[in-house]
């Protein structure tokens, strides 16, 4: 296992920020790591690098301690913070250089990962005459100096246009080709798009752990549909593998059904059956989006 998290408690004060928390990243995965603000996702991260030490439980990466084992874990992994601390007066080359020595890096590095993030054409300039695109794409290189096997991103696409964030997505993925990737951020296509897997924590809570494949794959689904009359629920209960009908306004239904079956035309009939007239009726899959808001509203 790339990482592993068992039974993770931290507490600040009064707060519990990780209350328990397990779960193992296999080599080789991206994760997307999702929460609501304040739900632990960054203390986890920090638990992970070492800035944190946890109250209770063990996690270690690569197989390393993150509490005996310290600088293993320091040399396995490569992090980016959520606010990515970079000195706008040094050139590009000027700072990775400076991480290289922080390192001990051979100076090679510097034009591989230049090169691999897609630095060359600002290489040149002062870190501060930069876009927030490749100020990002800095804080990767630097990240990825030390060639880790395990990159830990924070919110890595806050603040981006979506020009640039199409870029940094398409390097995350370029990257995830080689190395074991957990990515925490608010964008859940950014996750749909880029990410094998989905671990949720809500109030420093694991609530969710799936891969993308299944959320695909899910076996339920929501009918809407709209009607020209009000419809008593009862009835509507009638249709089969009806788990949940809730009425989101005037004569429009949102029915979940508990079947992979598409139940589109049992709908479209049981308006005929009832003299209804059907004036929209469309079908959705329970996506990320869904699944994110069902457990930490």
């Amino acid at each position: 296992m790339s990482i592993t998290v068992n039974n993770i408690t931290k507490t600040f004060g009064k707060q519990k920020a990780l209350n328990d928390v397990s779960f193992s990243i296999e080599k080789g995965e991206i994760v997307g790591f999702l929460g609501p603000n304040g739900a632990g996702k960054s203390t986890m991260m920090r638990i992970l690098t070492t800035y944190y030490k946890a109250d209770q439980g063990e996690a270690a990466v690569n197989g390393h301690d993150v509490l005996t084992a310290e600088k293993n874990v320091q040399n396995s992994v490569g992090y980016l913070p959520e606010h990515n601390p970079l000195y706008h007066e040094m050139y590009v080359k000027e700072y990775l250089a400076f991480n290289a020595d922080v390192y001990k890096t051979p100076k090679t590095r510097i034009e591989e990962v230049i090169e691999q993030t897609g630095l060359s054409p600002e290489a040149h300039k002062k870190i501060g005459q930069l876009s927030k695109g490749y100020k990002q794409r800095v804080g990767l290189a630097a990240a990825l100096l030390h060639d880790p096997d395990v990159l830990i991103l924070d919110e890595p696409t806050t603040g981006l246009d979506p020009n640039q964030l199409i870029e940094i997505r398409k390097l995350i993925r370029s990257i995830g080709k080689q190395k074991t990737i957990l990515l925490s951020t608010h964008i859940m296509k950014e996750v749909e798009a880029v990410c094998d897997r989905v671990i949720i924590i809500n109030k420093g809570k694991l609530v969710a752990d799936k891969k993308l494949e299944e959320l695909r794959e899910a076996t339920e689904q929501i009918i809407e549909v709209e009607f020209d009359y009000r419809v008593e629920e009862v009835l509507l209960k009638s249709l089969p593998h009806v788990s949940q009908i809730k009425n989101t306004g005037g004569f429009v239904y949102e029915i979940t059904f508990s079947t992979s079956e598409d139940m589109r035309p049992a709908v479209f009939d049981f308006a005929h059956d009832n003299k209804l007239k059907t004036l929209q009726l469309s079908r959705k899959n329970k996506n990320l989006e869904s699944l994110f808001t069902e457990l930490t509203s």
